[in-house]
């Protein structure tokens, strides 16, 4: 009897095996590799037409209402930091992104993987910053799930939320709906979450500590949508930054962006620790900010009313969507000359988020 062959790896795999034979850490970090493990293997292993909109959370229609659904898991180093934890990530992260399709979050799941050895005070720490932030953004925890790991093979604590929202108006918020014309808005200053936790990391020190911008953005969004703001497509800045925002949305929609590089609002502590670590802060990550596409004609009523918000204040616009169709981000500089503002290459900000 022959002997059997060994299986070979699929030529059908849509990643080449021979480039990337193990997953690397960039690719979770929100720039071109994640991007393609993403487009190139689980879209194409989970095709259908809810995902392939590729957006913050999936909408579809259930006993006749219109219910957003998104999930996310949260692997941040260190559990805490200046301006919030991982706990209180988790219920924004969530419940922002079922704000990005326009949804009123109403319900959230809660799975933790927990490393033996872990101090009791320090989880009930994190569950009570769970508590207050879902309290905080009106959402409940509904179900949940625990599992214990052994002692050196989960970092602490991971967290997996997913949330249920419910679609009240009748706008269709997605990359694909972006226009030619439309104003780019982002709700406030960019790239400080990031900066907060290298900060610590690194034990850099400034005259001001850097505080993470983590916080919930849905009621800003509810109330552009109250006042009839024409709203195309909203994304949240978080792995990967602006950067990889308006990049992913340019693409989905295959439009041209132009942003202005003057015109995006970064704090000079958060510059400075960027330009310490050799880092761009638009491609820095956000835990409380979002990029708006909304009708030109509503971009500056869209900033009053961001601008009544506290963590809104910041809002401005940053550029427009142009009639090409080249799915190319452009970045104007302070002296007028203009480069693509493209996707990091490798990985910048590990385990931030």
């Amino acid at each position: 009897m022959s002997a059997q062959k060994p299986t070979e790896f699929s030529g059908a795999c849509p990643i080449p095996i021979s480039q990337y034979p193990n997953v690397l850490m960039a690719h979770g970090g929100g720039g071109k590799l994640m991007h393609q493990l993403i487009g190139k293997m689980f879209l194409t292993a989970f095709h259908n037409p809810l995902l392939d909109r590729q957006h913050d959370a999936a909408v579809a229609e259930l006993t006749g209402k219109q219910i957003a659904f998104t999930t996310d898991s949260y692997v941040v180093r260190p559990l805490f930091f200046p301006g919030g934890d991982i706990g209180s990530m988790a219920i924004h992260g969530t419940v922002n992104d079922l704000a990005m399709a326009g949804a009123r979050p109403l319900y959230l799941s809660s799975a933790f993987i927990i490393e033996e050895g872990l101090p009791m005070k320090t989880l009930w720490k994190v569950v009570c910053s769970m508590r207050d932030a879902a309290k905080k953004c009106g959402v409940q925890i509904i179900t949940g799930d625990t599992k214990v790991v052994d002692k050196g093979k989960g970092d602490g604590v991971f967290i997996n939320t997913s949330g249920i929202g419910i679609v009240e108006h009748q706008q269709n918020i997605a990359p694909q709906n972006v226009r030619a014309g439309d104003a780019i808005l982002v709700s406030g200053d960019v790239g400080r979450h990031g900066m907060a936790i290298m900060a610590v990391r690194e034990g850099l020190e400034f005259e001001s500590e850097i505080e993470s911008d983590s916080a919930p953005v849905h009621e800003m969004v509810l109330q552009l949508l109250k006042a009839g703001i024409e709203i195309h497509c909203l994304r949240d800045l978080t792995r990967g930054g602006l950067t990889s925002a308006l990049n992913e949305i340019a693409e989905a929609a295959n439009r041209t962006l132009l942003v202005e590089e003057k015109m995006i609002p970064v704090r000079e502590d958060v510059h400075a620790a960027c330009e310490i670590l050799g880092l761009d802060p638009f491609q820095v990550a956000c835990e409380g900010r979002f990029a708006a596409f909304v009708a030109a004609k509503d971009s500056e009523r869209a900033l009053e009313i961001l601008h009544a918000n506290p963590d809104g204040i910041g809002a401005c616009a940053i550029g427009k969507v142009t009639g090409e169709r080249s799915a190319d981000v452009f970045l104007k500089s302070a002296i007028g000359a203009r480069r693509i503002l493209d996707m990091a290459s490798g990985e910048q900000l590990p385990r931030i988020c």
